[in-house]
């Protein structure tokens, strides 16, 4: 079993945050991370900062470009998830995209990540027909690849995705980028609905959710929330960071209810 699939268990719902790695700085992630797992987070999204971020909305551009700023590379990032996976007990997962994997090497990237305790990947724009290379060498890494589906995905799409994707699928609820909304999306549930009827793993849903409220309401049907771009958003207004712990612990308690 993989560590992403201790996650979901039966009458828990999960929630991932998403962070992305030196932003503002390595020292505030180092720092955030362990904050978010003690609040509530089950599984930590540790975001590679790239320079063409196609499914990241305002917030994590603006994340990803100070970050890249900092000088923030593949190899910082693979050098503070080993720090925290000492420090933390929840997974971690990077979240990135394809090109700076394909530059770093795929064996060798499948490798240094699971020395530095990374539990999964989440590739946005490596489409599931594409991925057999990775997947393999994912597989001898013993690294979850998860795939992302949104409510636009064909019937035969969903098919792919649910044969291929291990340790959870990320549901992308509006056909869109990344970003705190106001509301959640008219159809989602259904979406979901159409997913589940195809797929065995856990369904995370990301993309807009900012408040305990939405992440209840997507909590009734989805077995996991995923919140980004408002931990962002909480990280730059306070740099003490102790809002981004309140608010996931509102989180918590909302998913718990």
């Amino acid at each position: 079993m993989s560590r992403l699939a201790t996650v979901f268990r039966p009458g828990r719902k999960a929630l991932l945050s998403y962070v992305t790695v030196g932003y503002p700085d390595t020292t505030a992630t180092l720092k955030v991370v362990p904050q978010l797992v003690a609040a509530g987070a089950d599984v930590i999204e540790l975001g590679i900062p790239f320079s063409d971020p196609m499914a990241d909305g305002a917030t994590i551009q603006k994340a990803s470009h100070q970050a890249l700023e900092n000088g923030v590379t593949p190899d910082t990032c693979l050098e503070v998830a080993a720090k925290l996976s000492k420090e933390v007990t929840a997974p971690l997962v990077f979240m990135t995209y394809y090109n700076p994997v394909l530059s770093y090497g795929l064996e060798k990237f499948a490798r240094e990540c699971r020395r530095s305790g990374i539990a999964g990947l989440i590739i946005p724009d490596l489409p599931a027909e594409e991925g057999a290379t990775l997947e393999a060498i994912a597989a001898r890494h013993k690294l979850d690849l998860i795939y992302l589906l949104a409510p636009t995905s064909t019937d035969a799409r969903v098919k792919t995705v649910a044969e291929h994707s291990r340790g959870f699928i990320y549901l992308v609820s509006v056909a869109g980028v990344t970003g705190a909304r106001e509301g959640l999306p008219p159809g989602l549930e259904p979406f979901v609905g159409r997913v589940r009827k195809a797929a065995r793993q856990p369904l995370c849903v990301g993309f807009g959710i900012s408040t305990p409220e939405q992440a209840a309401q997507v909590s009734r049907f989805a077995d996991g929330v995923i919140v980004g771009s408002r931990i962002l958003q909480l990280m730059e207004a306070d740099v003490s960071l102790a809002k981004v712990g309140d608010f996931v612990r509102q989180l918590r308690t909302a998913i718990d209810r």
